[in-house]
C-alpha cells in the first residue's frame, strides 16, 4: 500500500504536538487528582505501559465515561451470551467510566484507561492486547489509534456514533486529519440520518457510514422493586419528590433557587439530588446545609428521614433506581452549554422530564421527545422552576408525559439488534 505523503506529514505534525504536550498531562492528571483521587492511580496504564504478556487476543471496546459504559452495556451483555469464549478489553478515560465497568461485570472483563494518542502509547496498546476487532462509542476519534488500528488491520466500527453541529465545528482545524482517520474505519453507525450526514461532511465515505439507531434506546431498566419498597418505608408515596440529576457546578445555584421555589408552594416537597460528578457529591451537601435545609445522604443515612428536605445521592450506579422514587426529573448538562445528559433513562423509568435549553449532545432524542409530549425543554432556570412545580402539583399532566416518554422508548428499540447483525461477521472465530 502506498503511503500518502499528505497523511505522513499530519500524522507527523500532530503527534509532534502531542509528545510536546505530554509534561502537561502529568499536571493535569495531578490537578484532576486533587478534584478525583482516583486520577492518582494508574499512571502506567494513561501510557500504554502494562506488566507481563498481553496474552490472548480480545475484542476491545472504548467507552470514555459512565454514559458511553451504560448504552454499551446491552451490546456486551449480548455478545457475552452469544459467544462467552470472547475475552474482552473496555477502556474508559474517566475513574467513574472505570468504576461502572467494574460495577457491571466485575472481573470477568479486562479494563484499562485509554493510553494517550501518541504513536509509542498506541502501539504498545495495540500489540499488549493484540485486539481483532475494536468497537468505540459514540465520538471517540483519536488519529493515531484509528490509524494504529488500520496499520494491523485491525476492523474499527464506531457505533452508536453521533457528532453534533457543534463538535463538527470543533474538528474544522484537525479535519484533514480527521477526515483521513475515518476513511480507515470499517462502518461508523451513526445514531441517526443527521449524524451520517455530518460523519461524511467530516470526512467518511457515505459507503462506510449507516443509521443504525441510538443503541439508548435499547435500555434495560435495573429491577427497582426492593429499592422502591425500601425508599417507600421512609417517604410516602404523597409526599411530592424531585429529582436533579447529573447536575454540574455551574447549575447547582439554579437547582438551589429551583428547589426553595418547589418548596414554597409545596412544603413537604423531598430533593434528590445526583451530581454528575462524585467530587460534587460533598460540595452539593454544603451547599444544601447552607440553605438551612435538613439534608441525608446515600451513604450515610442510606435513606431520607421524615425531616429531609434533600437527600444527596452520593453513589455510583443508583440513578436510574432512583428515577423510579421521583415524580419529576430534572436533568442536568442543560443550563449551561454542556450539551445535555441521559434523557431516556428518566423516560424509561417512568418520570416525568423536564430539562433545560442546552441540549446540543442529545439533538436528535430531545427532539422526539418533545414532539412526542414527553419532555418540556425549558428556556432556563426559571422556566425550569415552573414547570417542575406544575408537573408536581397536576397528576394528569405527569401522566400524559409518562405515558408519551416510555412508549417513545419502546418505539425507538431496535438499533441493538442492527448493530448485533452488523458486526457479527467480524467476531473473531471459536477457538
Amino acid at each position: 500500500m502506498r503511503k500518502d505523503p499528505v497523511e505522513m506529514l499530519l500524522r507527523g505534525l500532530y503527534s509532534l504536538v502531542l509528545y510536546l504536550l505530554l509534561p502537561v498531562t502529568v499536571y493535569h492528571l495531578i490537578w484532576r487528582g486533587f478534584r478525583v483521587r482516583e486520577y492518582f492511580k494508574r499512571w502506567d496504564e494513561r501510557y500504554a505501559s502494562y506488566p507481563g504478556s498481553g496474552g490472548h487476543p480480545r475484542v476491545w471496546l472504548h467507552a470514555v465515561s459512565v454514559g458511553e459504559v451504560n448504552a454499551a452495556a446491552p451490546l456486551v451483555n449480548a455478545l457475552r451470551a452469544q459467544r462467552p469464549d470472547i475475552r474482552w478489553i473496555i477502556t474508559t478515560i474517566t475513574p467513574t467510566g472505570s468504576e461502572r465497568v467494574r460495577a457491571l461485570w466485575g472481573e470477568a472483563i479486562d479494563h484499562v484507561y485509554l493510553p494517550y494518542d501518541v504513536p509509542g502509547s498506541v502501539g504498545r496498546f495495540l500489540e499488549h492486547f493484540r485486539p481483532s476487532l475494536a468497537l468505540i462509542l459514540e465520538t471517540e476519534l483519536w488519529p493515531n489509534m484509528l490509524f494504529g488500528c488500520r496499520d494491523r488491520r485491525i476492523p474499527v466500527y464506531i457505533l452508536n456514533a453521533r457528532l453534533s453541529a457543534r463538535s463538527l465545528r470543533g474538528y474544522r482545524v484537525l479535519r484533514p486529519l480527521i477526515g483521513r482517520a475515518l476513511r480507515t474505519v470499517t462502518c461508523v453507525a451513526a445514531q441517526s440520518q443527521d449524524d451520517a450526514a455530518r460523519f461524511i461532511q467530516l470526512g467518511a465515505r457515505a459507503e462506510q457510514v449507516r443509521a443504525l439507531g441510538n443503541l439508548k434506546f435499547d435500555i434495560t431498566p435495573p429491577d427497582t422493586t426492593q429499592l422502591l419498597q425500601a425508599f417507600r418505608a421512609h417517604v410516602p408515596a404523597t409526599r411530592p419528590v424531585w429529582i436533579a440529576a447529573s447536575t454540574h457546578d455551574g447549575e447547582e445555584a439554579a437547582v438551589v433557587e429551583i428547589h426553595r421555589q418547589v418548596r414554597r408552594e409545596h412544603p413537604d416537597a423531598l430533593l434528590l439530588w445526583a451530581p454528575r460528578h462524585p467530587e460534587r457529591f460533598l460540595k452539593v451537601e454544603a451547599l444544601a446545609r447552607e440553605q438551612g435545609w435538613t439534608v441525608a445522604t446515600r451513604r450515610e443515612q442510606q435513606w431520607p428521614a421524615d425531616a429531609s428536605e434533600v437527600f444527596v445521592i452520593d453513589t455510583l450506579g443508583e440513578l436510574m433506581a432512583f428515577y423510579a422514587c421521583a415524580q419529576v426529573a430534572f436533568v442536568g448538562g442543560s443550563l449551561q452549554p454542556i450539551g445535555g445528559h441521559n434523557l431516556l433513562e428518566p423516560a424509561a423509568m417512568g418520570t416525568a422530564t423536564v430539562t433545560g435549553p442546552h441540549l446540543h449532545n442529545f439533538a436528535e432524542i430531545s427532539r422526539r421527545m418533545d414532539e412526542a409530549g414527553a419532555l418540556a425543554i425549558c428556556a432556563d432556570a426559571v422556566a425550569v422552576a415552573t414547570e417542575v412545580r406544575r408537573l408536581l402539583g397536576d397528576p394528569h399532566a405527569r401522566a400524559q408525559r409518562v405515558d408519551a416518554g416510555r412508549a417513545l422508548v419502546t418505539d425507538g428499540r431496535g438499533a441493538l439488534l442492527r448493530t448485533l447483525a452488523l458486526i457479527g461477521p467480524q467476531l473473531p472465530p471459536s477457538r
